[in-house]
C-alpha cells in the first residue's frame, strides 16, 4: 500500500470510529440504556426531575415570544419564530445528561426488547422518569409563570395562547403528532451514539428538536408544562389537561419504541442471520 492509499485508508478508519456503523450504535444505545436501569431509583428520580425544570427554558423562550411578538407580528407566525428558539432547553437538558422521558424512551426499551431487562422493570423505570419530568414541570411552570409576569416578559395572553394551541386539537390528531414527536427524539438519542464532538451532538439536538417545533408536534414533557400553566391561567380545565397528557405520553412512546428501538434492534438482529 503506497502512502497516498494508507492516508485515505486512515480517513476512512477515522470517518468510521467518529460516526460509527448501525450495529456499533445499537451497542452503544444498549449498554447506556442498561447503565440507567443499574441507577439507584433515587438518582435517577432527581435526574428526571432536573431534565423536567430544565426543558422549562424551552417553554420560557415560547412564551416570551407568543408574549412579545403579539401585535408586533403576524400572529399566523408567532408559532413559526417561536419553534427557533424552542429548542434550546433541550440542548440544556441533553447536553448536561439529564433523563429526559422521550430521549430515554427508545433507549430503555432496547434491554427489554433484547432479552436483558424485564417488561415490569421497564415500566417501573419508566414511571419514576415520566414522575420526576413532570413535577419538575410543575415547579418550572409556577416558577416561570410567577417571575415571568412580574419581569413583564410573560402575559397571561401568551400562557392562554400556547396551552389552547397545545390542547385545541381533536385527541387522535394529538396522539398522531405524539408519535412523530417520539419518533424524532427517538431518532435523537440514536443520532447522539453516533457524534462524539459537542458541537455535532449541539447541531443535532438543535436541528432535530427544530423539527418538532416548526411541525408544532407534541412534545409530552415540554407540552406538560404548556398546558399545566394553561391550566393555572384557566384556559383549559383539568380534564383537558388530562387527557392531553395522557394522549401526548403514549404517542411519545410508540413513537419511539416502535420507530426506532424496534425497528433498529429488527434491522440488527437481521443483518445477523
Amino acid at each position: 500500500m503506497d502512502k497516498k492509499e494508507k492516508d485515505e485508508s486512515d480517513k476512512k478508519s477515522n470517518l468510521e470510529g467518529d460516526m460509527g456503523g448501525h450495529d456499533e450504535i445499537l451497542i452503544d444505545q444498549l449498554c447506556e440504556g442498561l447503565e440507567v436501569y443499574q441507577k439507584q431509583s433515587m438518582a435517577t428520580f432527581l435526574s428526571a426531575l432536573s431534565a423536567g425544570m430544565e426543558i422549562g427554558f424551552s417553554f420560557l423562550l415560547v412564551a416570551i415570544c407568543y408574549s412579545q411578538f403579539k401585535g408586533v407580528i403576524d400572529e399566523d407566525w408567532i408559532p413559526y419564530t417561536a419553534a427557533f428558539v424552542y429548542p434550546l432547553g433541550f440542548i440544556l437538558v441533553i447536553v448536561g445528561k439529564s433523563i429526559l422521558f422521550t430521549e430515554q424512551t427508545s433507549l430503555l426499551a432496547l434491554p427489554v426488547i433484547g432479552g436483558r431487562r424485564s417488561f415490569q422493570e421497564l415500566m417501573k423505570l419508566w414511571a419514576i422518569v415520566i414522575a420526576g419530568n413532570i413535577l419538575g414541570g410543575f415547579i418550572i411552570g409556577i416558577m416561570l409563570l410567577a417571575i415571568g409576569q412580574s419581569l413583564h416578559v410573560i402575559t397571561l395572553g401568551g400562557i392562554e395562547a400556547i396551552a389552547t394551541h397545545v390542547a385545541g386539537y381533536p385527541i387522535l390528531t394529538i396522539f398522531g403528532s405524539a408519535i412523530l414527536a417520539g419518533w424524532l427524539m427517538g431518532l435523537l438519542s440514536w443520532s447522539l451514539s453516533s457524534i462524539k464532538h459537542a458541537v455535532g451532538q449541539i447541531m443535532v439536538v438543535y436541528i432535530i428538536t427544530l423539527i418538532i417545533g416548526l411541525g408544532g408536534f407534541h412534545h409530552s414533557i415540554v407540552g406538560n408544562i404548556e398546558i399545566f400553566t394553561g391550566m393555572l391561567t384557566g384556559s383549559i380545565n383539568f380534564m383537558d389537561y388530562l387527557i392531553t397528557l395522557i394522549a401526548m405520553l403514549l404517542g411519545n412512546t410508540f413513537g419511539g419504541v416502535f420507530f426506532v428501538a424496534f425497528l433498529k434492534y429488527r434491522t440488527y438482529k437481521a443483518n445477523e442471520n
